[in-house]
Formats: C-alpha cells, structure tokens, sequence
C-alpha cells in the first residue's frame, strides 16, 4: 500500500493519545454495509483485513476509513417518476401537482434504493503521534473532510488544524519557475499549469514538456500564476505541488520499492513492510517541503 496523494494536518507534537484507547474507539464505530433504505454509510475498518484497527509499526500508524454509496442517479429516479406521473394522469384525467410529483419521487427511489449498485471506497490515514503529523490518502479536501469528520465523530478530542507555512505554494512556485531553480533537494519536473486571475480564468497546462527557456516567464510577466507543479524529491519521491498545498500523483521511486521487496523477503510482511518505508520516507520528505515553503507558520 502506498499514498498517492497527501492532505497534510497538523496535531500536537507529541500528540498523547494512547493506542489502546484509539483501537477502543476506532472498534466502536466499525463499518457496517448500507441497509435496504440507506444511501450511503462509512465506518472504520482493519487496515490489514484482521481483527487489529490501527496498523502500529516503528511508532508509526495506520487507520482506514471504508465508505459505500449507493448509485441510484437522480435521472433514473425522475424518469421511472414520469412514467408513474403518465400512468397517474391517465386515471385521474389531470397531471400532477408538485406535491404528488414529490411524493411519486420519494415512492420511487424507495422502490428502487434496496436493488441499486453499490460503490465502496477505502481512504488510509496515517499518523506520526511523535512528530504531529496526520496524513490523509485524498484526492481532493472533500473526501479528505469525510475522513475528518468520522475522526471528530469517534474521538472525543481531535486538536487537529490544516498545514499552515510562511510562504504559500502559489508564491514558491512562482518563484522557482521565474529563476529556474528548483529549492534543495528538489528537482523542477515537465508538468506544470498556469493560470491567468483575470475573469476568464485562461490556463496553459505542459505535460512531459521541458519547462526551460523564456516560455514560462513570460506567461508570469503577463499575470499568470502556477496552481501545480511536477517535482522530485531527492531522487526517491514525484510529485505534483498545488496551489492549496496539496500533495498528488505521488510516486515512490524504483529505489524505494526495491527496498519495501527486500524488507518482505527478509520476513516482514510486504503490507508491513510497504506501511514502515513508507511512512519513514514521508517523515523526511514533508519537512523538506515545508522548509522549501518557508516553514510553518507560527501563531502568537
């Protein structure tokens, strides 16, 4: 298992929860599948598929939140609700009035609710209790508040605050696009998008394209500000930066993957395995990031 994306939170460091009690709660709020009139439901699950909620290795942990839904398109709904409303108006010589339409709409998608497709989805959390640190594996801050919120929803206390750092990602990567050099450790890769803040919202997306020469600085001299960028870390970490300091597309590099094969084949279980390198490469990385950002923010 590996992160491909990272919505970066900030706990107390060191955060003093006990692991014992965090398994209890986790444990009260399991996931159980939607009932026949439900459209969606989420709980907490064992990230290893045994009877253990939090994964524990090295300090580090791991939780996984599961969600299912219900795909029942509103479309279908008020299709089956028309031909009832035709049926309807044939027997009583006049079309319905907005309250009957309301209510063939709630008869239909209760009808229809218990023999609906389901759709599940499994979000990871990591956490580093020592350094302050929860991680969600989110592709966007929605599904990432989902997970935020079912944590509020289980712990009693959950001190918990978005990454907050001196200079924000849009203004870093200006600058970094405008010299050409990427800060230590880092490497300027071939994706990036700029877009204008005039009313037309105009952008220029380059994918796999050299970001090199005049092109670029100019379209920042003509008002265009960065919302992504393609970099990498060190030799071991891709990545795409956003404007709202959203880590994407993350990618652990052949490097590191060999070494999660050679950690399994020495005894540890690959899951394991996978879970400790990469959470101790992500202890490294985020710091670099933040220091490359400015640092944290600090609030007096």
């Amino acid at each position: 298992m590996w992160f491909k994306n990272l919505q970066l939170y900030r706990l107390p460091k060191p955060w003093a929860i006990d692991l014992s009690s965090l398994e209890d709660k986790l444990a009260a709020k399991p996931f159980v599948r939607c009932g026949s009139q439900d459209m969606a439901s989420r709980g907490w699950v064992s990230p290893t598929g045994s009877d253990v909620m939090v994964l524990a290795v090295g300090g580090q942990w791991l939780l996984a939140l599961r969600s299912e839904q219900r795909l029942l398109p509103s479309s279908v709904v008020n299709q089956v609700a028309q031909d009832r409303a035709e049926e309807l108006e044939a027997q009583q010589g006049f079309k319905p009035g907005r309250k009957q339409m309301k209510e063939l709409k709630e008869a239909v998608t209760q009808e229809l609710l218990p023999r609906a497709f389901t759709r599940r989805r499994t979000t990871y959390v990591w956490i580093d209790p020592t350094n302050g640190w929860l991680v969600v594996d989110a592709s966007s801050a929605a599904k990432a508040d989902e997970v935020i919120e079912q944590l509020h929803d289980t712990l009693d206390d959950l001190p918990l605050k978005l990454l907050d750092t001196e200079r924000s990602p849009q203004s870093a990567m200006s600058d970094w696009l405008a010299s050409g050099e990427a800060p230590a450790n880092f490497t300027v890769d071939r994706d990036c998008e700029l877009r204008a803040i005039s009313d037309e919202k105009a952008a220029v997306r380059y994918v796999r394209h050299p970001l090199e020469g005049d092109e670029i600085p100019n379209h920042l001299a003509a008002g265009k500000v960065p919302t992504r960028l393609a970099l990498t870390f060190d030799d071991r970490i891709s990545f795409v930066l956003t404007e709202r300091m959203e880590i994407k597309r993350l990618a652990f590099l052949d490097i590191i993957q060999e070494q999660a094969e050679k950690a399994a084949a020495e005894g540890d279980p690959q899951f394991e395995a996978d879970f400790a390198l990469m959470s101790a490469e992500l202890a490294r990385f985020i710091p670099h990031v933040i220091e490359a950002l400015g640092g944290e923010r600090q609030i007096v």
